[in-house]
């Protein structure tokens, strides 16, 4: 782990008992805030699920490439690599739907 991550991880695991300690003094001032925050978290789930499975998928042809023979094998882990990752996204989504629905 480089140094900057572990410097983001010690500097979330400070902020996430002030972040979530908090009490809400007004619901409805902040509720307009929901969905513009949905459309970004699934903006950036998005984004990063496709660039995960490109990433599987180049690293799953550069393996059928380099080892013919085990072509079904990677192609087995390869699909249920891509399950999971795409699950992530569309987790967010449910999520999304509950929470501006």
């Amino acid at each position: 782990m480089t140094k900057k991550m572990m410097m983001l991880v010690i500097l979330l695991l400070i902020a996430s008992p002030m972040m979530f300690g908090q009490t809400p003094q007004n619901q409805t001032a902040n509720g307009h805030w929901v969905p513009i925050s949905a459309g970004f978290s699934m903006a950036i789930a998005s984004g990063m699920c496709g660039l995960a499975q490109a990433k599987a998928v180049a690293a799953a042809a550069e393996g059928m490439a380099r080892n013919p023979g085990a072509a079904a094998a990677i192609r087995f882990a390869l699909l249920l690599g891509l399950v999971l990752i795409e699950s992530l996204a569309l987790y967010t989504l449910v999520i999304i739907f509950v929470k501006v629905g």
